[in-house]
């Protein structure tokens, strides 16, 4: 998505008749943007949801122990509650 948006803008900025001047804000309103905060933790934010949507490995919760030495796991869409 980040990449789309920054492909219209570069392809308007290349293919803009507006000179100079409106070359050089839009470069840097693009900078601002992408080096703002707020952005980088979109980002980030994206980017550990799409890991985690990834992640092969159910992620598991205990059952109640058998004994002191044996612990049953299951995944957590199977454990009922």
């Amino acid at each position: 998505m980040i990449r789309l948006v920054l492909a219209a803008g570069a392809a308007y900025v290349l293919g803009a008749k507006a000179g100079r001047g409106r070359y050089e804000k839009i470069r840097k309103t693009a900078s601002a943007v992408a080096s703002s905060p707020a952005t980088k933790k979109a980002i980030e934010i994206g980017r550990q949801k799409l890991s985690d949507s990834l992640n092969t490995q159910p992620r598991l919760e205990p059952m109640q122990p058998i004994d002191d030495e044996t612990q049953v796991y299951v995944p957590r869409d199977q454990l009922r509650r």
